[in-house]
């Protein structure tokens, strides 16, 4: 039987004999206001080697019912066990108990785990990271949240996440996506240091009480090329931005900067016009949606932006000042 091992940094919360997760930092969580359970991550692996599988695929949410990150030596038994003993209504704590007297190979502590779940109605969390686990390795866990990583730059990548997720405004998404944010520096995974990227690919998703398992109602995430230098966490931001408001996170008009401005037409098919009405000189970014600037100027009052060879769809405008910025959207036609 074939085993396919390979490493993940980051989880915050299909079928292969095995799999090695290395260099993840996730996290999974639950709002017991709503009922919404979620899971985030990034890692160092490209995934485009690995065309069969889903950049989420070790995350499993239970709609209404709790969520599991399944990292380090990622094994597909271990998370098919894992899975049923949410089904059959384990606690958080019962399920790694379990999943250590039972590891599908014998080696436990090569394993990491992050479990939320709602028991009698109230928020539960659980993790486990194993000694054999690779270095940097650690584990945080709250009332409604687990957040793990190994193959780490240091405890501060989750320390920072942990800070991002608790003090983010917005619903469980917006959260997630803060707590991703807070991970991003480079070599996070500590594989991509000389990417100048904290990870190669990153994933973001919540399901409502009401979805299916495995059909989660929100459900983002960006894969990039080793060696491409793109920040998936940032390409992932943009994406989300696009699709989902958050009060304090992603796209933001500080301080009315866009008041400034004027940006036309939009859509727009050759030549986008973007004037600048303040005193500041600004720069000028046409970005696409995993987060590639495709256009970068510096000016001060009118520029005329030859849009005309970019492909149609939707890009973001960001217009950058010496302590203020906006971005916005336009389409071409």
């Amino acid at each position: 039987m074939n085993k396919h091992f390979f490493t993940l940094i980051f989880l915050f919360s299909m079928v292969v004999s095995g799999v090695r997760s290395q260099d993840t930092f996730s996290i999974v969580a639950l709002d017991s206001v709503t009922g919404e359970v979620g899971s985030a991550g990034a890692s160092c692996v490209d995934m485009s080697n690995f065309p069969g599988y889903d950049d989420d695929f070790l995350g499993e949410l239970f709609p209404g019912v709790g969520a599991i990150n399944t990292q380090a030596w990622y094994n597909a038994t271990n998370q098919a066990n894992a899975r049923n003993r949410m089904n059959l209504g384990d606690t958080p704590v019962q399920i790694i108990q379990w999943l250590i007297e039972h590891d599908a190979q014998n080696t436990p502590q090569k394993r990491q785990y992050g479990i939320v779940a709602f028991v009698d109605g109230s928020p539960q969390a659980a993790a486990f990271t194993g000694t054999s686990t690779d270095d940097y390795k650690s584990h945080i866990t709250g009332p409604n949240y687990s957040i793990q990583g190994n193959i780490l730059l240091g405890q501060v990548v989750l320390d920072s996440m942990e800070s991002r997720f608790l003090h983010a405004e917005g619903d469980l998404a917006c959260k997630l996506m803060a707590a991703l944010q807070g991970a991003k520096r480079v070599g996070a995974d500590s594989r991509c240091t000389s990417n100048g990227t904290s990870s190669l690919f990153s994933f973001v998703k919540v399901a409502q009480p009401g979805d299916l398992f495995g059909e989660p109602s929100f459900l983002l995430s960006v894969h990039t090329s080793s060696g491409a230098g793109i920040e998936p966490i940032d390409s992932l931001q943009t994406k989300f931005d696009l699709v989902h408001a958050c009060s304090g996170v992603g796209v933001s008009d500080e301080n009315g900067f866009s008041s400034g401005f004027l940006i036309y037409p939009n859509p727009v098919t050759e030549v986008l016009i973007v004037e600048n009405m303040t005193s500041e000189v600004v720069g000028v970014e046409i970005i696409d949606l995993v987060g590639r600037t495709l256009i970068h100027y510096p000016y001060s009052r009118k520029l005329e932006v030859d849009v005309s060879g970019l492909p149609k769809g939707i890009y973001l405008v960001r217009i950058s000042g010496k302590s203020n910025c906006f971005t916005t959207k336009i389409v071409r036609n």
